[in-house]
């Protein structure tokens, strides 16, 4: 065994409390290397004849690293622990102390998960792993009163510009709610509805007043309601990094200079206010003139807005909060939020938006989960654009799915495109077969999928602005079989605890490969998932325990025992269900 590999520190996502009675303790080793992981533990205050053993089992490997788990239950909350590796005849320990050849004799020296207090886990909405979120631009979505129209609004189905407008608004969403319940989503993510001069929202003017052209607040909370009696959950986009130019607040220092209240409110570096070779002399999102930064330090600014999250929940019953460029707020404003927002809704969903590692953020006193682009970008690199085998696919998935404890990972936000992107049907080029084989994975992969409006019925566009282009309605123009894919993909991840709740193993990802076969399983719930994402037939080994197993699709039922050849053509995949 290479020692070299060898890791484990007590905290994040190595050991943590998943529940009141429970710890996963995790280790990583060098990928392929022929271990047996063992984890000795037991109550620190308690005598060593009562440490007990129990067999780790891999979790998941990237491209260096097998990464090893085992669930474990301190019966009265302390917990000390040590490893024991084992490779043919050669045995280590592995404590906080480093590898010792001979097994530890007493508690000092071990691991330790010092207590399992409740109020330090992270528990994210039980709601969120069993979710499919539809995300709305409500301003493209549909256009359901005409008599808050935008002056020059143009006609629906017309080409997206930065500037322009169709009429979007609020009431279009209330109008079309049988679209989404058919569909089988259960939460709608709303980009920002609240006042501002521009059509995506992301620069705010009143932070207390829905947009005029969406509708007024009565209007979100009617819809809120109508939402909720269908069993559908509502969350909105918060955009606290930073305000719009028309903010008043800003409005007042660009007055006003250094004599407004509200100078320190914003991150002025200097004196006046203005753009020196493409850079503003105050500190903005992107370097984008329209949109200065907040500063959420300022305990006014932190008072503002920590009233602002309540607000919403409190008067539309709103489910939660999407948190644009969330990663670029300070850490004590996302603490003091959380909790202002769950003592008003102890089951609001709060959710960040991070590219990248969000560890820092989901120790359970900030986020409930983030946007999974690592993920995204996974499925679309071998699923889409063919830069990855599925070896190496594989490999991704089994990094990230070892780079969080498993509550953050089952409420992570799973998409695939958004507002920000190229849409997936362009994308893949308008080949319907691998935009269903992306969004296969992503509805039977663990965390929350989410849809973008439009995907369903294969709405088309390239980078922003085309990719908002307003809703097609007409059912003649929609594709009504990928909206059938969509519909039944749902219905089965909703239907199974395997796909929300269950374990995720690879069985098959070789190198140099097109195919795939992983499993998810719950209990006694099993299902297994075959691709050939390859443009020929392929002959697939499927290993299937002792047991009758139907084709979800197809109906057909089978004995199956071992490994069975199955032949799928080229873009097919297959899912079959033990019974």
């Amino acid at each position: 065994m290479l020692k070299e590999a060898v890791y484990h520190r007590p905290g994040d996502c190595w050991a943590y409390g998943y529940d009141g009675q429970t710890v996963h303790l995790r280790l990583r080793t060098r990928r392929g290397d022929r271990l047996t992981v063992e984890v000795l533990y037991g109550d620190k205050c308690k005598p060593w004849i009562h440490m007990q053993k129990a067999e780790m089992k891999h979790l998941s490997s990237d491209e260096l690293f097998d990464y090893w788990q085992a669930e474990v239950h301190p019966k009265y909350g302390r917990l000390s622990y040590g490893f024991l590796l084992t490779e043919g005849s050669e045995s280590v320990w592995f404590t906080e102390r480093g590898f010792l050849k001979s097994p530890p004799t007493e508690h000092l020296g071990l691991f330790e998960f010092p207590y399992l207090h409740p109020v330090d886990i992270h528990t994210p909405p039980e709601w969120v792993k069993e979710s499919v979120f539809y995300q709305i631009f409500p301003e493209r979505f549909a256009n359901g009163d005409v008599s808050n129209d935008p002056e020059q609004t143009e006609v629906w189905g017309g080409k997206p510009e930065y500037h322009n407008f169709f009429g979007g608004d609020l009431q279009g969403v209330r109008d079309h709610l049988d679209h989404l319940t058919e569909l089988g989503v259960n939460v709608i993510y709303f980009t920002p509805i609240f006042e501002s001069p521009t059509n995506h929202k992301y620069d705010t003017q009143d932070y207390y007043r829905i947009d005029p052209h969406f509708g007024t607040k009565e209007t979100l909370r009617d819809l809120v309601k109508d939402c909720h009696a269908r069993g559908i959950r509502v969350i909105l986009d918060g955009v606290f990094n930073h305000s719009g130019f028309t903010f008043p607040y800003f409005q007042d220092v660009l007055e006003k200079g250094r004599e407004s209240r509200y100078y320190d409110w914003f991150h002025i570096q200097e004196w006046p206010l203005q753009v020196i070779e493409g850079i503003p002399t105050y500190k903005t999102f992107a370097f984008e003139r329209t949109m200065p930064k907040l500063n959420t330090a300022n305990p006014e600014v932190k008072d503002y807005f920590l009233k602002l999250g309540r607000y919403w929940i409190e008067e539309t019953d709103i489910d939660g909060w999407r948190l644009d460029v969330a990663n670029e707020v300070d850490h004590a404003f996302w603490r003091d939020f959380r909790k202002v927002v769950k003592e008003v809704k102890p089951d609001a969903y709060i959710l960040g938006e991070v590219w990248h590692d969000g560890m820092s953020w989901l120790l359970g006193d900030q986020f409930d989960g983030v946007m999974n682009y690592p993920l995204c970008n996974a499925i679309l690199d071998f699923f889409v654009f063919e830069h990855d085998d599925a070896y190496s696919f594989a490999a991704k998935v089994g990094g990230y799915i070892a780079r969080y404890p498993k509550q953050v990972t089952e409420a992570s936000f799973n998409h695939l495109d958004t507002h920000d992107t190229v849409r997936l049907l362009t994308l893949c080029k308008d080949d319907i077969r691998r935009m269903k084989l992306a969004a296969t994975f992503q509805l039977t992969h663990i965390g929350a999928p989410s849809i973008y409006y439009g995907d369903e019925i294969g709405l088309a566009g390239e980078f922003d602005p085309d990719n908002r282009r307003p809703m097609i309605w007409d059912r003649e123009k929609m594709n009504r079989e990928l909206f059938e894919f969509y519909r039944t993909m749902i219905a089965l991840r909703r239907e199974h605890a395997a796909l929300f709740n269950g374990s995720f193993q690879i069985q098959s990802a070789e190198k140099g490969s097109r195919v795939l076969v992983y499993e998810r399983q719950h209990e006694d719930e099993h299902l297994i998932v075959a691709m050939n994402t390859g443009s020929e037939q392929a002959n697939v080994q499927v290993s299937f325990a002792e047991g009758r197993w139907v084709d979800v699709f197809s109906g057909e039922k089978q004995l199956m025992d071992g490994i069975c050849e199955q032949i799928l053509a080229a873009y097919e995949f297959k899912v079959w269900l033990n019974q």
